[in-house]
């Protein structure tokens, strides 16, 4: 945000000579002398204002723009970058697990599949970057199934792409969107006193690549208002998703 400033000007006050005594013209004089002209004033008062001005404009850059950190597992297979300032949860069932520690629903995570079930060659056995993204949104309503009364999903695949990253690697890239759904008050017998709300509505991006015949998947959760704010930094940590191959 801007701060405006105040910035002092001073200005040379007339006098009427024609009413004054010769020891107010006399003072006039030697006041004038010490006046600063208008021009200058509004000069000087910039040039000392504009340092503040830029300091402050890239406090509030810094901000908003989090310093990367970059995570690597040598033993898994697998790096990326995240926010330095974002916390790892054990215990969480993912390989790999951080999360913002203001915004909860904000978290990124790592899934491996099973070396013991699964031969993939490469990301395209997946099929296409769009039959992998019904794959990915499959997979989420599978885990976000609940056993309550009254909840409803609604769900959209937003994007699908494929890229080719400087580790020669093709890579899918996946973006969804759900939203859930619930009555205040689902053992209520009268429909009109069961009033749907939204519990919440996020934002799903998922990046897929394929070593040791294995497929990777980085998963970044984000509510979908935050994810307006921040979406070219999620992106940089999407597009620093690495999958290495395994020492033998």
């Amino acid at each position: 945000m801007a701060i405006a400033f105040p910035i002092q000007r001073f200005y040379d006050i007339p006098i009427s000579l024609s009413t004054c005594s010769p020891r107010c013209i006399s003072g006039h004089s030697q006041a004038k002398g010490f006046a600063v002209p208008r021009r200058k004033a509004l000069s000087l008062s910039l040039s000392l204002l504009l340092p503040t001005y830029i300091l402050s404009a890239s406090a509030a850059l810094a901000q908003h723009s989090p310093v990367l950190r970059e995570y690597v597992d040598s033993f898994d297979g697998y790096s990326f970058r995240y926010p330095s300032n974002w916390i790892q949860v054990r215990g969480a069932g993912a390989d790999i697990f951080f999360r913002d520690p203001y915004v909860l629903d904000e978290n990124i995570s790592v899934e491996i599949s099973s070396p013991s079930s699964s031969r993939y060659k490469t990301v395209q056995d997946l099929g296409s970057p769009q039959e992998a993204g019904k794959k990915v949104l499959k997979q989420y309503l599978t885990e976000f199934m609940s056993t309550r009364l009254g909840v409803r999903r609604e769900s959209n695949i937003l994007s699908t792409s494929s890229r080719v990253a400087d580790d020669g690697k093709l890579y899918y890239q996946v973006e969804v969107n759900i939203k859930s759904y619930a009555n205040n008050n689902e053992l209520a017998v009268m429909p009109q006193e069961r009033v749907v709300r939204m519990e919440w509505d996020r934002r799903y991006l998922s990046v897929l690549g394929v070593e040791n015949n294995q497929l990777y998947e980085l998963r970044l959760q984000v509510p979908e208002n935050v994810f307006t704010e921040e979406q070219n930094d999620l992106r940089q940590v999407m597009d620093s998703f690495r999958v290495n191959k395994i020492a033998a």
